[in-house]
């Protein structure tokens, strides 16, 4: 199997198992079938074997040295001989040899069963509960083992599960003899078993010491924890890279929107200035008005006030012949419009007649 089909099956354990050694025996089966052929063999050489007890009936069975996934046949066995599996498989010095007794398929009863959904986390002791009444078999007879159905309907209130029966009669003899020479079986499995199957209670289970296990569990945590830093690591330096550059362009893109009301607000800027210079060169200038009103009026006139808004002048003052003024005033040039806006009044103490003129004065041509 090449290594991308291999990478295939590298997918996260259910957490739903109760055995933290359990779990880590799975993340460590699914890391090694990942391996390339040539360390999968230099990891096997460098592990203690596993010993098989297939039954083959009642009184007969195979003794197989199992090493990854290799089986290899070594002799058969009778449930009365005297030899004991250090005679024919001597132990490692180092490490913990496994024993499995595998049952045929058809010594195991396997039916499916529904359990209420709030049992999931404890499948193996309700089921020992509800043995007597799920099958025709009392608990204390038998040995047995539940797995959970992944899949389950959302909202459900039953869980899918299988229940794996078999008698004990047919595996006590071994176990009794495997248990007399010192090789206690670790898992009692049947043909075609699901992944991690074990129809031995725990406490009928050996256990290895726990610094062992403990060491061996560390280790495994570390090599994997290794593993995915150097599996995410760059992934996380392209994220971080993605993020600042995206940041990046945020910092653009509000800079490129701001461009349009930055020119607009230049343009409206641009068009005051031009307009207030466009008036500025057509405004007439007060400067030449006065020029004007100086050369043309008459020595006997003197002027008062004089008022401009808007090209509109208004001008107060007496003179001795103020009708005279309008005529005056209209050869000037820029000047309009003259006309007297009140009634002219003659000053009694004076002589002087009292004028209000009003006229629109504009910006003679140059």
């Amino acid at each position: 199997m090449s290594i991308s089909n291999r990478l295939t099956f590298l997918r996260l354990p259910s957490l739903s198992d109760t055995s933290i050694g359990l779990l880590l025996g799975r993340w460590w089966q699914v890391f090694f079938d990942c391996l390339p052929n040539r360390v999968q063999h230099w990891l096997m050489q460098r592990q203690a074997p596993t010993l098989v007890v297939s039954l083959l009936g009642h009184d007969e069975a195979l003794l197989l040295c199992q090493l990854g996934h290799d089986r290899t046949p070594i002799t058969r066995l009778a449930a009365q001989a005297d030899a004991t599996l250090d005679t024919l498989v001597p132990k490692p010095r180092k490490g913990w040899r496994e024993t499995i007794v595998e049952l045929p398929a058809p010594n195991v009863l396997i039916r499916s069963v529904r359990l209420p959904v709030q049992v999931k986390n404890n499948l193996r002791q309700v089921a020992g509960y509800e043995i007597n009444r799920l099958t025709p078999f009392d608990v204390q007879r038998v040995y047995y083992d539940v797995m959970g159905i992944d899949g389950q309907a959302r909202g459900s209130s039953l869980l899918e599960a299988r229940l794996a029966i078999c008698p004990r009669e047919q595996v006590t003899p071994w176990l009794e003899r495997l248990h007399r020479f010192g090789s206690t079986p670790a898992r009692l499995t049947w043909q075609g078993a699901w992944d991690g199957a074990n129809l031995l209670p725990p406490e009928a289970r050996p256990r290895r010491g726990n610094f062992g296990l403990l060491v061996n569990s560390v280790l495994m945590l570390v090599v994997l924890g290794l593993i995915a830093a150097v599996m995410f690591t760059p992934l996380w330096q392209k994220n971080r890279e993605l993020e600042q550059l995206n940041h990046a362009l945020r910092g653009v893109r509000i800079e490129a929107e701001q461009v349009p009301a930055l020119r607009e607000e230049l343009e409206l800027a641009r068009a005051g200035s031009v307009a207030v210079l466009d008036r500025k060169a057509t405004q007439p200038r007060m400067i030449d008005l006065l020029r004007e009103l100086t050369d043309r009026l008459p020595d006997h006139t003197w002027v008062q006030t004089i008022n401009f808004s808007n090209d509109e002048v208004d001008i107060r003052g007496e003179s001795d012949q103020a009708t005279e003024l309008l005529n005056v005033l209209e050869q000037a040039p820029g000047i309009t419009n003259v006309s007297f806006r009140s009634p002219v009044m003659q000053v009694s103490n004076t002589g002087k007649e009292r004028f209000h003129i009003a006229l629109r004065y504009r910006r003679p041509p140059a």
